[in-house]
């Protein structure tokens, strides 16, 4: 097994705590923003987002930005 993979068994869990703890986050403040807010659109739009993110990360891994990290 090579290191990064003993790594990310390692951290798996936490990322995964991470990731849902900043979607919450936002999901709050979408709440205590709008007095009459829809769960599930802003739930759908704070994803999309994360998404957006996501994709953007992927690029830059594929442009080689993290190469020498």
């Amino acid at each position: 097994m090579a290191p990064q993979d003993r790594e990310i068994e390692q951290l798996r869990n936490e990322i995964r705590k991470e990731v849902r703890a900043v979607f919450k986050a936002n999901m709050k403040i979408f709440d205590w923003d709008i007095p009459e807010n829809d769960d599930r659109k802003s739930a759908e739009m704070i994803i999309g987002v994360m998404q957006e993110a996501m994709d953007e990360l992927k690029q830059e891994i594929t442009d080689g930005k993290y190469d020498q990290y």
